[in-house]
């Protein structure tokens, strides 16, 4: 099928209208720079995966593969200018499964996840994720864990099946125990699903802290701007001895300890100070 002439002129004009509105939106519009950063960061993840994915499928579904997964993914923190920086790596347990509970703020809590991930790690995620086209395959060979929240049977299900497998298999996990994105500058309730896992296994808890993104990153301003993120290692809490009486205070103690490490952390240039003294921020007496 061929175009007519005008045809041809019509496509032109609109890929200089194109080449003319793109860098004329990018520098004088936020929310549009805003929209075309988040839309290439989820492009790039996606583009990635597909080179990822024939790696990853010579081994089949294994946790060896988020070792590819996660040197793919560190150099996206460069494209956007953010520095992230952790401290406490050292309190990560040498030899043996653990339960790496962590907040949750968006999905560039993934760069942070990647700068620290240790071996042998998975994260749990919503079952959602693995329809995510490239992306989800990808996870899904890289032996990351799926629970639908929707149906807490099959989530509890899921969760005392990992607990069997974990010490056998030499495996740790990562979980966002607020259960969903938290934008607001503080930590939701943890949902107890994590803190029964790593009492079922009798392994412990590490708490992992990622300092406020909204010194360059917000929402709801429409604002993705360069900045730094501080990632906080926090001292493994043993489970050793304790039942299933004992995680509503275990899980209570780990959050009260991580919002304590958040608020510093987030207030100490790395990220959010100023965010912090709003209404509402972490920082504001309401809490």
């Amino acid at each position: 099928m061929e175009l007519w002439p005008g045809a041809w002129m019509v496509v032109l004009l609109l890929f200089l209208l194109l080449l003319f509105v793109l860098p004329t939106l990018w520098f004088c519009s936020p929310s549009a720079k805003y929209f075309f950063k988040i839309a290439f960061y989820n492009g790039w993840i996606l583009f990635l995966a597909v080179l990822a994915i024939p790696v990853c499928a010579v081994r089949g579904r294994n946790v060896e593969n988020m070792k590819i997964l996660r040197l793919m993914l560190l150099h996206v923190k460069y494209l956007y200018g953010i520095r992230v920086e952790v401290r406490g790596a050292h309190h990560f347990p040498p030899s043996q499964p653990y339960v790496i509970v962590s907040n949750h703020q968006s999905s560039l809590d993934l760069l942070g996840m990647m700068e620290v991930l240790p071996g042998r790690c998975v994260p749990i995620a919503k079952r959602e994720l693995l329809w995510a086209g490239s992306a989800g395959l990808a996870c899904w060979l890289a032996g990351v864990i799926f629970i639908d929240r929707k149906r807490t049977g099959d989530a509890i299900s899921v969760m005392s099946e990992v607990a069997q497998t974990l010490l056998p298999q030499d495996v740790r996990v990562w979980v966002f125990p607020e259960g969903t994105r938290n934008h607001n500058g503080s930590m939701l309730p943890f949902k107890r699903g994590a803190f029964h896992l790593a009492v079922q296994a009798q392994v412990p808890i590490v708490p992992i802290v990622m300092s406020s993104y909204q010194d360059f990153y917000c929402k709801k301003e429409r604002r993705f701007t360069s900045g730094r993120c501080q990632v906080r290692v926090l001292p493994p809490v043993p489970t050793e001895g304790l039942t299933p009486d004992d995680v509503p205070a275990l899980a209570d103690t780990v959050r009260h300890s991580m919002l304590t490490i958040f608020r510093e952390i987030s207030t100490d240039g790395r990220g959010g100070g100023d965010y912090l003294k709003k209404p509402g921020g972490v920082g504001d007496a309401r809490l």
